[in-house]
């Protein structure tokens, strides 16, 4: 057994190498699992204690998961891993050259180094959006919009029911705005359009659910970019044909409490969930590195960073170009790869690896390639888009494989269990298991205290009220 010794306040491990960790996601994760039979010992740090299954967390933003469903505590993921230990802390930087990871509390020793630090999302220099805006980012942030998506119509259903009750309010209120067609923005703005016509009708006396707005912007001519542009016309078609109002070309130029202003148009709503372009954690400003332009930090074709041979950086912290394969094992060439989870699994169990060979003494693997297996959006009941390179097609039955391959990949069977029961219930039934949220809204002025609204309030209408009103 390793025992842990403490030098002018850094603490080091005696006996073993040291393996540090930072980030318990995709890459993090089976980095750790990877070295379960080296002779090492493994500290993963994150400043949260889950494994959250990222592509499904918009399931628990929109009411259809609950958070335990697709996330595990790190601890108990591997607790039958003797050469790991878990700590929930923050690191707040690196010095390389002493090799020693600082967090918030402490100073650890480190003989190798993985970062995977993971991205979050990229407001464009406009930070003070962000609270008016949130991202998907974890589980808190899932509950919180899921909170704020249910206070919309909650809010709308108690204004129609006063007297005298203001027409665009309501309007605003039942308007729902996600900025960036990405894969997220995609998904999300499918699952709230379903929400909104099926899970929540019959529910409310004074709204109908079904006369909801929800909103889809996309900067770029099309929503879902990195797929091939039939399988993005084939997206839009559906989200139209379910009640998404997409916009191409429609660039979010600010974001204030009344709504968004987009190609000059001031739209009203309340409800805005951002869904837009991503930037890296700050890894690279830790190791002095080079990165990209989204902070990725450029490694070398074994992972590692240029100048450190025992520093290695994964999963959307990294910026990896590397010889890919498609789903047969034909090779494609050399590509960037996509910031999703595969790339990061794959990337993780080969750091593992590499770490593993060379702390035995053995000759050094060859440099990271990639097994492209494909990509999957799913939008909404019965229908997702698939490019699986050597084959494209939408529908039904690339619902199903989505369903398949993110079932496989949830972290234990218990949660596969769970989520199967869960979709099958919601996909009968048409309802969401998950409909309650947190108070957290500002102290309300009772009515009789408010201030009348003048008759000519009707003038501060957004374009975008006017334009549906009429």
């Amino acid at each position: 057994m390793t025992s842990d010794k403490t030098t002018d306040g850094v603490r080091s491990t005696a006996g073993r190498p040291s393996v540090v960790i930072v980030g318990g996601g995709f890459g993090g994760l089976y980095a750790a699992r990877g070295l379960a039979d080296a002779p090492v010992r493994v500290t993963v740090i994150d400043k949260r204690n889950y494994h959250l299954f990222r592509p499904m967390l918009y399931q628990v933003a929109t009411g259809l998961l609950s958070a335990d469903e697709i996330a595990a505590p790190l601890r108990a993921i591997l607790r039958k891993q003797k050469n790991v230990e878990v700590l929930m802390t923050e690191v707040v930087g690196v010095d390389p050259e002493n090799q020693i990871v600082e967090t918030m509390d402490a100073r650890l020793h480190y003989d190798y180094l993985i970062l995977a630090t993971g991205i979050h999302y990229n407001y464009f220099g406009h930070d003070e959006w962000k609270p008016l805006a949130p991202g998907l980012d974890s589980v808190d942030d899932a509950d919180r919009i899921r909170g704020k998506i249910l206070t919309a119509f909650e809010t709308a259903e108690r204004t129609a029911a006063e007297f005298g009750a203001d027409p665009q309010e309501l309007r605003d209120l039942l308007t729902f705005v996600l900025v960036g067609g990405g894969t997220a923005g995609v998904e999300m703005a499918g699952t709230i359009a379903e929400m909104a016509r099926l899970a929540l009708t019959g529910d409310f006396r004074h709204i109908d659910p079904r006369s909801a707005h929800i909103l889809l912007f996309e900067a770029a001519p099309r929503i879902l970019p990195t797929y091939p542009e039939k399988l993005s016309a084939r997206a839009q078609e559906h989200l139209q044909q379910i009640g998404v109002d997409v916009r191409t070309n429609a660039k979010v130029e600010s974001v204030d409490g009344a709504g968004v202003m987009v190609n000059g148009q001031h739209i009203g709503s309340r409800t805005v969930l951002w869904t837009a372009g991503v930037i890296a954690s700050p890894a690279g400003q830790w190791l002095s590195a080079e990165t990209d332009r989204a902070g990725r930090v450029k490694v070398n074709p074994d992972l590692s960073v240029p100048g450190r041979s025992n520093v290695f950086v994964i999963g959307d912290t990294a910026a990896v170009v590397a010889p890919t394969r498609n789903l047969f094992g034909f090779a494609k060439g050399t590509q960037p790869l996509p910031g999703v989870a595969q790339p990061a699994i794959q990337e993780g169990k080969y750091v593992a690896r590499l770490i593993s060979r060379r702390v035995a003494g053995k000759s050094p693997i060859g440099p990271f390639w990639y097994w492209d297996k494909g990509n999957l959006a799913i939008i909404g009941r019965t229908f997702a888009v698939a490019d699986l390179q050597f084959v494209r097609f939408s529908g039904a039955v690339a619902w199903l494989l989505w369903l398949g391959i993110h079932i496989y990949f949830l972290i234990g069977f218990a949660n596969r269990l769970l989520v199967m029961l869960q979709w099958g219930v919601s996909f009968w039934t048409k309802r969401r298991g998950v409909r309650i949220f947190p108070l957290d809204r500002e102290p309300r002025t009772p009515r009789t205290q408010r201030t009348p609204k003048s008759p000519d309030s009707s003038g501060d209408e957004s374009s975008e009220g006017r334009m549906r009103a009429s």
